[in-house]
This record gives structure tokens, C-alpha cells and sequence, in this order.
């Protein structure tokens, strides 16, 4: 299985240092473990700024970034070894595997914090935390900070400055590194064999969730543990719910799929979306909406390269699709005057893309400076061109309700233009007819 190198944890922490105000401290807490019901756990998933900076996959921990300090600048706070509790639950770091496979220069037991962390603390100008995210280990920090307060009568000197540190880390992780896209190209590549079966078991008659099994099962074969988000399998009017979620619908003759899943590897997400008719054939209406919005995600694909900024994929999809639609007379009207009162809006809501990575829905800003972001080699995103027709919009023939389509990859800005990680699904209406008939 691809996974993030040690070294590059070391090359990013040392990055963010660098950016740090001299005399300062980053502190970043681990993901807390989530409780499903009583005393069942869900599955532990790390926090993916924390992930992002060590690698380290367990819970009650905390990261300490200390620039310039002479015993180490990487203090990893972390549970012991336990031999009762390993039997129990799994197998434990401990402080000695911390630094041994983990890169920390320095670590202490988890419920030693308290005692050890108001000493780093003290003498430093700055802290850098994730201020807001995590309203208990907010309230840790001040309480340390008070520690060091009630001490000023002694000389201690507390920290005068706190500041958010996603400001820092959050551009870090909007560039992708040769090493973190080829981690997402093997999520890419598992979630398009997932959806490449999905097809291949679309019948009449099966449940929705009937193909979210065949998606879980290739995501796990592959080796994802899990998928990157609650996967949406929606059939006929389902299609038109963006978010749906409740994949128990029964598959039925003559309807639409849609479905937007993908795993994660190594904490890093893949994000497809196809739509395909049960039966394997398109109905002509089907097919005509398919092909708009499938020809508007080309146009994206042509707005995606550096220097151009992150909005132009998203015009191009309106372009495309109001013309479209006014094409096939489900809006009336000038293109140009449609787009700017937004008439398409009733039919695609949402726009053509996010940022991906570690979260599916990933960190960075859209504008810099009130101006849309400018892309550059190392961004990621997804395309997500998408048509709805609601089953109960009276202003449209009774033959276009209930058909919604979505066409989702990911992609890479390149010095060219930008990879398409997500080739490997079938996205045309002859390729997937062709794949869907061959497996009848």
C-alpha cells in the first residue's frame, strides 16, 4: 500500500516552522475518539491537520513545535505502552516508538501535559493553535497559560500573542506534494474500480444500498479502510437530492443512478460522481441532460491550469449548461441574460468544484484578497458539473422530471494543464452502455 513517507512529515514540519515567528510554539491536539452509542467507538480517524504534520495515527495525543529550541524541536506528547489495554485494543507507540518510528526529537506520556507543557510554553512570545476547532483542548490551553500567569510574580513570562495556526497550515496543505498525489491516485484508482462494479451490478430491482456494498467491498479489497464520506447512491428522483443519503430506494426500470463515493488512503480522499441509467440504456432525455452536463465538464477541464484562477471552471460549466438547457427549451430566453440572473440556478445549484485532499471537502482559500484564487501546480480539485430537474418543477414536460446528473473527478493542476486522477470510470454514454451490456 502507498503511504505518505517519514520523511516528508520531517520536510513539512520543518516548512511550517520556518514560517513561525521566532520565539514561538505550535501545540495541535490529536482527534478525540468519537462515540457511535453507549461504549461503541467509531472507526479512529486522526485529525488531518495532526495527520498532516506526523503521521501519527492514534488518539490522546498532542503535537508541540518549538523552533530554535536546543533539545529538539518536535515534542510529541503520546500514551505509554500498556500491556493490559494493548490486549484490549491494539497496539500502543508508546514514547520510545514516538521517536523511533514517528520522528519526534522529544516525548512524554499523554498524562504528564500538564506538568511538562506550561514549562515549553513559558519564555515564548507566540502560540500557534487551532483556536475554535476543539473547545475542550481550548480550555487546556488556558489553563496552562494560567499556570504560567500565576507565576509572573516569580518572573515567569507568559505568551503575549495567540494565533490561529490553520492560517499557516492550511496553505501548506493546498499544495500537493509528487509523494501526496500518488497517494491520491491509488484512492483514485480503487474508488474507480468501486464504481466500474457498482455499474456492472446495476439491476431492476436491487436496492441502492445493494450498490453502496459493491463500492464497500472494492474500497476495503483495495485496502481503504474506509470510504472518505457517506457514499450517495441515488436512484430516480433521488438523483435530485444533493446530498442524499438514505440508499434504500428500490432500482427500477427506466430510472437514473447517481452515485458519489470514494475512499481514502492514508487520510487522503478520492471524490467521484457518475450517473447511468439501471437498465443500462439511456432514454433519449436521459441522454440529452447527460450529454450537457458531460460536455460542460470538458469545458472545466480547459479552464484548469496555472494562471488561470479557480473560478473560471466554474463559468465554463454555466456557459455550457444554460445553453444547453435553453437548447433543449427548458429555460427560455438569452444566454448571456440567463446566466446573469442566474436562471440556471433551478436546475444546477451548486458549483463545479472544491478543493481536495485530507478532508474530501479540503482546506484553503477560494479568494485571496476579495479576488478568486489563481491556480497553481499542486492543487487539487474536483469537477462536479451537475443537472436536476426536479420530479415536481411544473415548468418543465412531465418527461425531464426526476432526472438528475452529476459527472465528478479529481484532478491535479499540472505545468500543462491539470492529471485527471479518476479517468479509469467509463463517463461517456457509449462507454458506459458498452461496459453495462457486456456484464448483462
Amino acid at each position: 500500500m502507498i503511504h505518505i513517507p517519514r520523511a516528508e512529515y520531517t520536510r513539512r514540519r520543518k516548512a511550517l516552522m520556518a514560517q513561525m515567528e521566532p520565539n514561538s510554539i505550535a501545540i495541535l491536539p490529536a482527534a478525540a475518539v468519537a462515540i457511535r452509542n453507549r461504549d461503541v467507538e467509531h472507526v479512529y480517524r486522526q485529525d488531518s491537520d495532526f495527520q498532516y504534520l506526523s503521521g501519527f495515527p492514534e488518539p490522546e495525543a498532542v503535537i508541540v513545535l518549538m523552533p530554535g529550541r536546543q533539545h529538539g524541536e518536535y515534542v510529541l506528547f503520546c500514551r505509554e505502552r500498556n500491556a493490559e489495554r494493548e490486549l484490549w485494543d491494539g497496539l500502543r507507540a508508546g514514547t520510545e516508538g514516538a521517536i523511533r518510528d514517528f520522528g519526534a526529537d522529544d516525548a512524554f506520556p499523554i498524562t504528564d501535559i500538564d506538568d511538562i507543557l506550561p514549562g515549553l510554553i513559558e519564555g515564548r512570545d507566540r502560540v500557534y493553535s487551532a483556536m475554535g476547532s476543539n473547545a475542550e483542548f481550548d480550555r487546556h490551553l488556558m489553563e496552562w497559560i494560567n499556570v504560567i500567569r500565576s507565576k509572573a510574580h516569580l518572573g515567569a513570562q507568559p505568551p503575549n500573542e495567540f494565533v490561529a495556526l490553520d492560517h499557516l497550515l492550511h496553505d501548506m496543505r493546498l499544495y500537493k506534494s509528487a509523494a501526496e498525489v500518488k497517494v491520491m491516485r491509488e484512492a483514485a484508482r480503487i474508488s474507480c474500480a468501486a464504481h466500474v462494479k457498482a455499474m456492472q451490478a446495476s439491476r431492476a430491482g436491487l436496492h441502492e444500498f445493494s450498490l453502496e456494498a459493491e463500492l464497500d467491498y472494492e474500497f476495503r479489497k483495495g485496502g481503504a479502510k474506509m470510504p472518505a464520506y457517506g457514499s450517495i447512491v441515488a436512484a430516480g428522483r433521488n438523483s435530485c437530492i444533493l446530498h442524499y443519503q438514505q440508499n434504500d430506494a428500490v432500482l427500477k426500470d427506466g430510472d437514473l443512478v447517481l452515485i458519489d463515493a470514494g475512499c481514502e488512503i492514508d487520510c487522503y480522499a478520492s471524490d467521484i460522481t457518475r450517473t447511468w441509467p439501471v437498465n443500462g440504456r439511456f432514454s433519449p432525455e436521459q441522454k440529452a441532460i447527460y450529454e450537457i452536463v458531460l460536455a460542460s465538464q470538458e469545458a472545466a477541464f480547459a479552464e484548469i491550469a496555472p494562471d488561470k484562477h479557480w473560478n473560471q471552471a466554474h463559468e465554463a460549466t454555466v456557459q455550457v449548461i444554460t445553453a444547453g438547457l435553453v437548447k433543449l427549451g427548458l429555460l427560455q430566453g438569452d444566454v448571456d441574460e440567463l446566466i446573469a440572473s442566474e436562471a440556471y440556478k433551478s436546475f444546477y445549484m451548486h458549483r463545479a468544484g472544491h478543493w481536495l485532499g485530507m478532508d474530501v471537502h479540503d482546506v484553503g482559500e477560494y479568494k485571496v484578497g476579495g479576488e478568486w484564487r489563481v491556480l497553481e501546480v499542486g492543487m487539487a480539485l474536483t469537477v462536479e458539473p451537475g443537472i436536476y430537474i426536479s420530479p415536481d418543477n411544473p415548468n418543465v414536460a412531465k418527461k425531464w422530471r426526476g432526472i438528475g446528473v452529476r459527472i465528478e473527478d479529481d484532478v491535479v493542476v499540472t505545468k500543462q494543464g491539470c492529471e485527471i486522477l479518476t479517468g479509469g470510470v467509463p463517463k461517456t454514454v457509449a462507454e458506459i452502455e458498452a461496459l453495462m451490456a457486456a456484464a448483462r
